[in-house]
């Protein structure tokens, strides 16, 4: 794929195969159930990003592509690689450090696990002056990371995968200097408990007007009618 823009937006995706996804969802869901979940979260994560405009994409796996589920998106639409590094944060250096080598301005991440994330979160993003741009995550966490023109160090000595990670990082970037923009919260789909509010959230958009459940939503009206 030919860079087309400036900006770059990338999605961090687990390789779909049976029973390395999604795995505090079981034994809530079975395993076969949950791959299927987790699917539909890919596939309504990759439309999201088609629709943001004015962006070259990407889609980061680990720990490879060995399911073959990302063979059809790597084409003129979507580039994809493998992403590099033993924990998150040096997986998302990479990737940042990678794309700003290529020539890109600003480089936007997005995860596989808020599939009802609105659109327009990800264009603010795009759009920011900032030096730094998250989109905080009910969970601690965050659901996006931004840069503008250089990577801020921001990774280093984070506790991944716990309820300090936002704070944590917000405390490095305060020592760097470095501007940052906040999006609105939003949530990560993890636990059973989020994925009974998750559904409960779909319905609530669709009854608004607001949004269709996408493949998501459809597969959990099926799978939680028994729950």
């Amino acid at each position: 794929m030919v860079k087309s823009c400036d900006n770059a937006l990338i999605l961090f995706a687990r390789d779909p195969v049976l029973g390395r996804v999604k795995t505090r969802l079981s034994p809530f869901l079975q395993e076969d159930a949950i791959l299927e979940l987790y699917t539909c979260f890919l596939q309504d994560s990759l439309d999201k990003i088609r629709q943001v405009e004015n962006v070259d994409r990407f889609v980061g796996v680990a720990p490879s592509n060995e399911s073959g589920f990302f063979n059809g998106t790597s084409d003129s639409d979507i580039r994809l690689f493998v992403q590099e590094g033993k924990e998150l944060g040096d997986k998302m250096r990479r990737a940042i450090q990678d794309r700003f080598a290529e020539g890109y301005k600003r480089v936007v991440i997005i995860g596989s696990d808020s599939p009802s994330l609105p659109v327009s979160y990800i264009s603010r993003a795009m759009d920011s002056v900032k030096d730094m741009v998250l989109g905080p995550s009910t969970d601690g966490g965050y659901y996006l990371i931004g840069m503008q023109g250089k990577v801020v160090e921001v990774f280093d000595g984070v506790a991944w995968g716990t309820e300090t990670v936002l704070r944590e990082t917000c405390e490095r970037l305060m020592r760097s200097g470095a501007d940052l923009e906040l999006l609105p919260v939003w949530y990560d789909v993890d636990s059973p408990e989020d994925l009974k509010f998750f559904k409960s959230h779909l319905d609530l958009i669709e009854q608004a007007g607001l949004g269709k459940p996408g493949e998501t939503g459809k597969l959990l009206d099926r799978i939680l009618a028994s729950h």
